[in-house]
C-alpha cells in the first residue's frame, strides 16, 4: 500500500491533468492562457503539475477562457473534495478537542458496519473513560490546545452508544502489541483492558488480535485506519487527519483490512492474549 498522506497530492495532479486537457483542447499554449487570464506566465504549469493549489475564481477562469464554461462546476468540487481529504490537526482542533469529537457523530450514526485496525491504540468505541482521558490529557499538552479534555471526553464516550443501539457491527483487529503500551498508569490500562474483554462480548463487536508471533511474510503492520461502510476510510496521520472516498482506495483498504484479520485470533484465543497482558500489569 502507498502512503495515505500521497493521497491528497495524487487528486490535486489529476485535476491538473484534468486542466491542461481542457487548455490543450482549446488549442492555447500555457503562456496564450496566462496571458488571457492575467496571470505571471509560470502559475498555468504550476497548477498543471500540481505545484500550486488553484482557487475556484482560477478554475472559473481557467474554463472561460478556454471555452469550457460547463465543465467548472465539476472541477470546482474536484478542487473541494482534494482540500478536504488532507486536514492538518492543528486546523481542526483550533477550537478544541470538543468540537472535533463532535465532528463525526454524524458519521458514527449512520455507519452500519466499522472496520477499524489499530497498531497502537485501543480504539474509541470501546475505550474507558480513563483511557479517554489520559489520551486526549496528551493531545492536549503535546499540541498546546484549549483545555477541555473533560467535555471532549464526555462527547466520546456519549459516542459509544452506538455499540448498544441499532444495527451498527464492528470489526476490530488490534496488533497485540497494543496490549503492552501502556496508557495513563497501570490502573487506567488494567481498567482497560478488562473493558476490552467485556466489550468483546456483545454482540455487535467481534475482536480479532494479530499475535506478536505471527508470520508478517505477506501482510505486515500498517497504519492505523478506520474503515466507514465502504463509502470513507479514516486514517490518522502524525501531522493531519486524511479522508479517503475514491471507490479504488476503499477496495485497497478493505483488501488489506480482510488480510489482517485473516492473521487474527478470535474468541477465547483473542481474550487469552488479553488476560495475559492484564497478568503482566500486575507482576
Amino acid at each position: 500500500m502507498g502512503s495515505p498522506s500521497s493521497s491528497a497530492q495524487q487528486a490535486l495532479e489529476a485535476l491538473g491533468a484534468r486542466l491542461r486537457e481542457i487548455r490543450t483542447d482549446a488549442g492555447l499554449s500555457g503562456r496564450d492562457l496566462g496571458k488571457l487570464a492575467g496571470w505571471h506566465s509560470s502559475k498555468v504549469s504550476k497548477i498543471e503539475h500540481a505545484k500550486q493549489t488553484p482557487s475556484a475564481e482560477d478554475i472559473t477562469a481557467w474554463c472561460a477562457h478556454c471555452g469550457a464554461d460547463g465543465q467548472a462546476a465539476d472541477l470546482i468540487a474536484s478542487l473541494r473534495a482534494a482540500e478536504g481529504m488532507y486536514v492538518e490537526w492543528r486546523r481542526m482542533e483550533r477550537t478544541g478537542l470538543r468540537l472535533a469529537q463532535e465532528s463525526v457523530v454524524p458519521l458514527w450514526e449512520r455507519t452500519r458496519r466499522f472496520r477499524i485496525y489499530s497498531p497502537v491504540l485501543i480504539p474509541g468505541p470501546v475505550q474507558t473513560r480513563a483511557y479517554i482521558a489520559a489520551r486526549l490529557s496528551g493531545l492536549r499538552d503535546r499540541r498546546s490546545l484549549t483545555d477541555d479534555v473533560e467535555a471532549a471526553v464526555q462527547v466520546r464516550v456519549d459516542k459509544q452508544h452506538v455499540i448498544h443501539e441499532g444495527d451498527h457491527r464492528f470489526a476490530i483487529v488490534l496488533e497485540e502489541s497494543v496490549l503492552r503500551y501502556p496508557v495513563g498508569g497501570t490502573e487506567t490500562m488494567a481498567g482497560q483492558l478488562g473493558h476490552l474483554l467485556v466489550a468483546s462480548t456483545l454482540p455487535s463487536v467481534s475482536l480479532g488480535i494479530v499475535p506478536l508471533g505471527a508470520d508478517r511474510s505477506a501482510t505486515w503492520p500498517v497504519e492505523g485506519f478506520w474503515m466507514f461502510d465502504d463509502e470513507q476510510i479514516n486514517v490518522e496521520l502524525v501531522s493531519g487527519h486524511l479522508t479517503l472516498t475514491q471507490p479504488r482506495e476503499v477496495a485497497m483498504y478493505a483488501d488489506v483490512f480482510a488480510q489482517l484479520a485473516e492473521q487474527a485470533v478470535y474468541g477465547a484465543a483473542a481474550r487469552s492474549l488479553v488476560t495475559a497482558a492484564i497478568a503482566t500489569l500486575d507482576s
